[in-house]
């Protein structure tokens, strides 16, 4: 999907707050007109996170790496897993687990420091309260059991970390239910933002229900061409793949992939785009996605 306008002057709005501090105008000034430079001749053809990643590299190329997610990445890791026990509990109380499960999961998707300018640990205990009560589709959890009752190869995508502790449940009640399935799970090859690593997903224990592998990339998306071969063979050869997240919507939607989509609407775009108010959740396979904007 290419980036959408509204999405470009996010890209350029959050770049020059990033470098209101720096007194060198000269600076600021050839940073902002390189940046500009590349949105002019990418900003048609790529998504917005392939255009976010150059955003950040000529950043650090700049100014050097001004923001450590390191610390918000295990914080968030274990305040989900000081709260993973109570929510499985919760979920498996219910009358369909794994279909409570899903509200769960696109509630967890709420940790995203690139999509907010402000992660709030109460703003995500009122999610992930009400989270069961949240309303997704019945038609399309019924597709997503017919597709998986015949799929041999799922490849889930994930997107943050904290988040990553009710991907890991939800991946546990799959194979429950279809224990011949085989899941493959793409996290970040490299730092960006707060999305989960090889590393984020050993330490909340993702790797120890599925197969994780780093896609290769540092970009807070999924765009094919720039996956090691890997990742992008097992994507291709999935029987159904799972994306989790905003940036993973924008980077796959059109791919030819056709996947089941995870997450919550969280920046304006979304909200126009799926007419829904902000924080509500959405479960959708792309054929049946119809955007509003």
């Amino acid at each position: 999907m290419t980036a959408n306008v509204t999405c470009i002057s996010c890209i350029i709005k959050k770049q020059e707050q990033r470098i209101r501090t720096c007194t060198d105008e000269r600076k600021k000034s050839a940073f902002m007109h390189e940046l500009l430079k590349i949105i002019y001749e990418h900003g048609q053809a790529e998504s917005a996170p392939w255009l976010s990643m150059q955003a950040d590299g000529l950043h650090r190329a700049y100014f050097g790496e001004t923001v450590d997610y390191r610390a918000l990445k295990r914080r968030y890791n274990r305040l989900m897993l000081a709260q993973e026990d109570a929510l499985e509990q919760k979920v498996r109380a219910s009358e369909n687990p794994l279909y409570t499960c899903i509200k769960y999961v696109c509630a967890g998707n709420y940790i995203d420091f690139g999509a907010l300018d402000d992660v709030n640990e109460d703003v995500l205990a009122q999610i992930l309260e009400k989270a069961a009560n949240e309303h997704i589709s019945g038609q399309t959890y019924e597709k997503f059991e017919r597709d998986l009752k015949n799929a041999g190869q799922l490849v889930y995508a994930a997107d943050n970390c904290g988040e990553i502790v009710l991907d890991k449940l939800f991946l546990k009640l799959l194979q429950e239910r279809w224990p011949k399935l085989s899941v493959t799970v793409l996290v970040r090859g490299a730092d960006v933002l707060n999305d989960a690593t090889l590393e984020d997903a050993a330490e909340v224990g993702l790797d120890q229900v599925a197969h994780c592998i780093g896609n290769g990339s540092a970009m807070p998306g999924t765009v094919l061409k720039e996956l090691s071969a890997e990742a992008r063979e097992a994507l291709l050869a999935a029987d159904v793949v799972i994306s989790k997240g905003q940036g993973n919507f924008e980077s796959l939607y059109d791919s030819g992939l056709n996947p089941y989509y995870l997450f919550l609407c969280k920046c304006e775009l979304f909200v126009r785009r799926f007419g829904l108010p902000q924080y509500a959740s959405v479960f959708a396979k792309e054929e049946d996605i119809v955007i509003q904007i």
